[in-house]
């Protein structure tokens, strides 16, 4: 047996030879293997879910004392309209309607009012101007009377306002011309009166629809108003118009494409500068008491649609290049003294030259009559679209 001094070292290199072993085995592993992929980056945490605004807040409960206001002025409502406003709630209340306030997206508030066609009888409160986040009031074809309150001043955001077809009375509100949002402004077929200030038209309100019409209103025409309006829709239909169209009226072609001044009493030239108003579609000149001759410039509105002269006292020739112009699908020269009509004019679709002095043409006036207009005094027009009258 070999002595124990030489079994001692032999004992003592088998643990480091399976240490080695055992290390090579961990390592073999991870050489044979591709190397492992970077780890993706943790996705991105994702947003807290979108809690609904809160139904409480300091413009709403001024809505709701407005909103209560209104229904205690409310005489009539055949509809029940206003049935369910009741409680703190005021954005379940029918017609009104909510959303984030343009200023603070974390803040609800009332945007709108929308009552039209209520047949609503009542009043307008003056804590109406509470609601200072509206942008649309429509409350056309109801039985409301009074005045806009004065209150609707506050009312910054306000950018329709259509109250047509009421009772409301009184001159026309002057805060309405201070609104710097508004655009849109109906005030038609209600008994207000007065005069309609210049800055209706103007461009430092700069509305986009006018229509004022069907009411007791006084307008003076220069200028100082439709020149200077930034509006594509103008309806000043059955109201009181003074002085004449302007020259300057050619000054809106950038923007009008409709005009309405039916049976407003203007007695007037069309000047030639009309012709400018290239995206014009609708022009109702009709019953008033316009004279000379319709302008051959007239056939340079190449987007007119509607052309209604008719009830005037217009005469000479309709010029041809009206007849040809593209988009013309409705012509009316009726109740006037034109002695001539081109033929083309006969391939417009809708068509009534009835009452004027076109020989063999049916439906016209009488001879008598025409020669007795042959024998009035000739109109002679003035640099102002003024008709001068001189003494016979």
């Amino acid at each position: 047996m070999a002595p124990l001094a030489a079994r001692t070292p032999r004992s003592t290199k088998r643990p480091a030879a399976l240490r080695h072993l055992l290390l090579l085995c961990l390592i073999l592993p991870c050489l044979s293997q591709p190397p492992l992929p970077a780890p993706s980056p943790s996705p991105a945490a994702a947003p807290p879910p979108t809690l609904p605004l809160s139904p409480f807040n300091d413009r709403l409960e001024a809505a709701y004392i407005a909103l209560q206001a209104w229904k205690h002025d409310i005489i009539e409502d055949p509809k029940n309209l206003t049935s369910n406003w009741c409680g703190p709630f005021v954005c379940n209340y029918t017609g009104v309607f909510c959303t984030a306030a343009p200023d603070d997206p974390h803040i609800l508030t009332v945007a709108g009012v929308d009552l039209n066609h209520g047949d609503i009888a009542g009043y307008l409160p003056d804590h109406i101007g509470l609601l200072a986040d509206v942008a649309l009031l429509h409350l056309n074809s109801n039985r409301f009377h009074g005045t806009l309150p004065g209150s609707m001043q506050h009312m910054r955001l306000l950018f329709e306002l259509d109250v047509s077809n009421n009772l409301l009375a009184g001159e026309f509100p002057a805060f309405l011309t201070s609104l710097p949002s508004l655009k849109y402004l109906d005030l038609r077929f209600n008994r207000f009166s007065g005069e309609l200030p210049d800055a209706v038209f103007g461009r430092k309100l700069s509305l986009d629809a006018i229509f004022a019409n069907n009411n007791r209103f006084n307008v003076t025409l220069s200028s100082a108003t439709l020149s200077n309006s930034t509006a594509s829709v103008i309806v000043l239909a059955n109201t009181e118009l003074a002085g004449c169209l302007p020259p300057t009226i050619g000054d809106m072609a950038d923007t009008l494409v409709e005009l309405i001044l039916l049976n407003t009493s203007i007695s007037s030239c069309i000047p030639p500068e009309i012709g400018k108003l290239k995206k014009l579609r609708v022009l109702d000149l009709s019953r008033n008491e316009l004279a000379g001759e319709l302008p051959e410039s007239v056939g340079d509105m190449e987007s007119l649609e509607v052309l209604n002269v008719g009830y005037n006292q217009l005469s000479g020739v309709v010029p041809e290049s009206i007849c040809l112009l593209p988009k013309l699908r409705n012509l009316t020269v009726a109740g006037n003294y034109f002695c001539g009509e081109p033929v083309s004019c006969l391939h417009i679709p809708l068509r009534d030259d009835r009452m004027n002095c076109i020989p063999e043409w049916p439906h016209q006036r009488t001879h008598e009559e025409c020669i007795a207009f042959e024998h009035r005094p000739p109109v002679h027009c003035g640099a102002d679209g003024c008709i001068l009258h001189h003494p016979l």
